[in-house]
């Protein structure tokens, strides 16, 4: 007979490093499922972070655009105003700033804030610029006084 053989006619396997447990097998696949669902899970915020700073991205594209169109335009007056575009609503507030201050001056300083919001699956975000400009103050005539 066979060294690797019993009486009863049955090959015998002899432990050693040949193979490994079922014990081992189910350590090394826990600890697998582990590590894949961690990897995932890092893919997967990252994404929301991409997601979320492509929307700041835009927003404060097209809040530098409106801006600049707002102060290289003609005469600043006071006011409020509000557009939508793309999802992003704009709200902007031009008001005189130091007016006592600047009184007696041929200009006078306006500031201009520019509010950008927009709805991100469930939650609201937003963004405010905020600056100041100076203008030629207009002249008033004598005949409407």
């Amino acid at each position: 007979m066979d060294k690797k053989t019993e009486r009863s006619g049955r090959r015998r396997f002899p432990a050693g490093p040949e193979g490994f447990t079922l014990l081992e097998i189910l350590v090394a696949f826990v600890i697998l499922a582990t590590v894949v669902t961690v990897v995932l899970q890092l893919f997967s915020a990252n994404l929301k972070t991409l997601a979320m700073s492509d929307d700041y991205l835009t927003a404060t594209v097209l809040a530098d655009i409106r801006m600049r169109e707002l102060l290289e335009g003609g005469q600043l007056k006071e006011g409020t105003s509000s557009e939508t575009k793309d999802g992003y609503v704009m709200d902007m507030t031009v008001t005189e700033a130091l007016g006592e201050r600047t009184k007696g001056f041929s200009w006078q300083v306006f500031e201009v804030v520019l509010n950008v919001s927009w709805q991100q699956g469930v939650r609201k975000r937003s963004f405010s610029l905020k600056t100041f400009k100076t203008v030629k103050r207009e002249v008033i005539k004598n005949e409407e006084l």
